[in-house]
C-alpha cells in the first residue's frame, strides 16, 4: 500500500489559521472564566496547605500503628 504524497504548499497557511482560531477560543474562554480576588485565592491556599498538613500527620500516624501491630505479629 503506497502512501499519499501531502504538498506541503498550502499546510502552513492553513496551520496558521487553525492556531489563530484555537487561541482566539481560549482568549474567549478566558474571558468567561470567574477568577476569585487575590485575599480569596491567599485563603484557599492556606486551607489547602493546612488540609494537606493534617491529612497527612493522621495518615503517618495511621502508617506508624499498623507498622507496631504488624512487628508484634511478625516477632
Amino acid at each position: 500500500m503506497a502512501a499519499k504524497a501531502v504538498s506541503s504548499g498550502a499546510r502552513p497557511e492553513r496551520q496558521k489559521g487553525r492556531f489563530k482560531a484555537f487561541f482566539k477560543g481560549v482568549w474567549a474562554e478566558l474571558k468567561k472564566v470567574y477568577w476569585p480576588a487575590r485575599k480569596k485565592v491567599i485563603i484557599y491556599t492556606g486551607v489547602v496547605i493546612i488540609t494537606v498538613v493534617v491529612v497527612s500527620a493522621i495518615l503517618s500516624v495511621f502508617d506508624l500503628g499498623l507498622s507496631s501491630v504488624m512487628k508484634l505479629i511478625i516477632e
